[in-house]
C-alpha cells in the first residue's frame, strides 16, 4: 500500500511554522509527525502540500493509495482503522477527514472537504492533533511519552556514567555516542531521551518529559523543565520550560524560553527572554494568518512562535504571545510588536524590509556551519514566502 500525508486547513492556521514545510514535518515529541507514521506503518510516505512546497516535498502515486491527514498523531487504534479502509471509503471524526483510500485515477480530484462523495466511517476514539501553533507545546508531554515507548521498545539504553544523578533511571534512555557527565536527570514526571552523539554538559538540570535530538548540545548549567523537545543539531542553554525547538537552531546562552515553538535555522542571542504570562494573567492571543487578526488561544501561558531562519540579537525581549515570521532579524532595546512579519529587519524602534539577497547570504553562512546547502529549491521557497508576506510589511 502507498501512503500519502496531506495538508488540510491546519496548514494555514499553523503559519508561520508551515511556510517552509508541510504540517507532517512539524516536530511533536521526539519525532516529526511524518517520522511517527513511517515507524507505525513501516513504510515511506510522500506528501500532498502547497504547490510551491511540492517541489521539495515530493508526491508519489501508486495504483492504490491511502491518504492520511498530516495533522493527526498516529496511535495503534487509529492505525488499525486506517488499514481496514475500503477503496473510496473515508475515515472521519466531527467532519474532519482523517484518512481516505483511493485508486490512482481518483487521487487528482481529492479534496479533504468533499467527504460526502465517499463512503463514510466515523472514528470514535480520541484524536491527538496539531492544528494550532500552541498545540505543539501543549501536547508535547504525551507525544514525548508515546515516542519514547515507540523508539525504546525491546531496546536497552547505552550505559550512563555514574557521575550523573539519576531519578527514575528506568525512564531514561541514552543513544550510542551520547555524552553526559555530572548532570541531574529527573525522569519521575516523564521520560528523558538523549539522542545519538548528543551532549549534556556538566551541572545541567533536566526534568522530564524531555527529548534531545541527534548531535544536539545542552550547555553548561542549563535548567530545563519538561515537557521540552530540542530537535537535532541544536544548542541550548539557560532556562527552558515546555518548549519545542524543531532542529538546527541555537538558544545557547542564558535567558528564558517558555511555552514556545522555535523553527529551524533560528538563533536567539545571549540573554534573550520571552514572557509566557501576561501581567494581568488573562488569556493570551496569537496572530493568525488565516483570519489576519489575533486569535484567542484559551491559554494563560503562551510565549514565542518563531518561523525558520529568524534571528534575534543579545538582550532581546519578547512579549507574551509573540509571533515572528520567516527570516526576520530582530535587535535593539524595548519590546518589539507581538506580530513580526517575515523578512523584517529591526525592533521596537521600527522595522525595514530584510532584503531577499541579504537574507540568502546569511542563510548560506548559517547552513554551511551544519554542512548544509541553501540550494535553488530552498531559495525558491523563500522567494515565494517573501512575496506572500509582502502585504504584512507595511513599514
Amino acid at each position: 500500500m502507498n501512503y500519502i500525508l496531506f495538508d488540510d486547513k491546519s496548514w494555514n492556521n499553523l503559519l508561520p511554522l508551515t511556510f517552509t514545510r508541510p504540517v507532517c514535518e512539524i516536530r511533536a515529541g521526539i519525532l516529526t509527525i511524518k517520522e511517527k507514521w513511517e515507524k507505525y506503518l513501516d513504510a515511506k510516505m510522500s506528501y500532498i502540500t502547497q504547490e510551491y512546497l511540492q517541489v521539495k516535498y515530493k508526491l508519489n502515486v501508486e495504483d492504490e493509495n491511502i491518504l492520511i491527514n498530516g495533522s493527526v498523531i498516529p496511535t495503534n487504534d487509529l492505525l488499525s482503522n486506517i488499514k481496514n479502509l475500503n477503496t473510496n471509503e473515508v475515515l472521519v471524526k466531527n467532519n474532519k477527514t482523517i484518512a481516505v483510500k483511493l485508486e490512482k485515477q481518483d487521487l487528482k480530484s481529492f479534496n479533504y472537504n468533499e467527504i460526502d462523495k465517499y463512503n463514510k466511517r466515523e472514528y470514535s476514539d480520541k484524536l491527538v492533533e496539531i492544528i494550532w501553533p500552541w498545540d505543539i507545546f501543549s501536547t508535547n508531554g504525551e507525544n514525548i511519552i508515546s515516542d519514547f515507548e515507540l523508539l525504546t521498545k525491546d531496546r536497552k539504553s547505552a550505559k550512563i556514567s555514574n557521575t550523573n544523578n539519576l531519578l527514575n533511571a528506568e525512564n531514561i534512555f541514552i543513544e550510542e555516542g551520547a555524552k553526559l557527565e555530572f548532570t541531574t536527570l529527573n525522569a519521575t514526571m516523564g521520560p528523558i531521551y538523549i539522542g545519538k552523539n548528543a551532549e549534556v554538559m556538566e551541572n545541567s538540570v533536566i526534568r522530564g518529559p524531555f527529548a534531545l535530538g541527534e548531535k544536539s548540545v545542552v550547555k553548561l548549567g542549563a535548567k530545563i523543565y519538561g515537557p521540552t523537545t530540542v530537535g537535532p543539531f541544536s544548542k541550548v542553554g539557560g532556562e527552558i520550560n515546555n518548549s519545542v525547538i524543531f532542529g538546527y537552531s541555537s538558544k545557547a546562552h542564558d535567558g528564558f524560553l517558555g511555552n514556545s515553538v522555535i523553527g529551524e535555522w533560528c538563533n536567539l542571542g545571549a540573554d534573550t527572554n520571552n514572557s509566557n504570562l501576561k501581567n494581568n494573567y488573562t488569556e493570551v492571543r496569537l496572530w493568525n494568518y488565516e483570519t489576519e487578526r489575533f486569535k484567542k488561544t484559551g491559554l494563560q501561558f503562551c510565549g514565542l512562535i518563531m518561523g525558520d531562519h529568524s534571528k534575534c540579537a543579545i538582550n532581546t525581549m519578547f512579549n507574551t504571545g509573540t509571533v515572528v515570521g520567516v527570516n526576520a532579524n530582530i535587535f535593539g532595546d524595548g519590546f518589539p510588536r507581538n506580530f513580526i512579519p517575515s523578512f523584517s529587519w529591526g525592533g521596537a524602534s521600527g522595522f525595514t524590509v530584510y532584503g531577499i539577497k541579504k537574507a540568502f547570504e546569511v542563510a548560506e553562512l548559517v547552513m554551511a556551519r551544519r554542512e548544509k546547502e541553501l540550494n535553488e529549491t530552498e531559495k525558491d521557497i523563500l522567494k515565494e514566502i517573501f512575496e506572500r508576506t509582502s502585504k504584512y510589511r507595511y513599514f
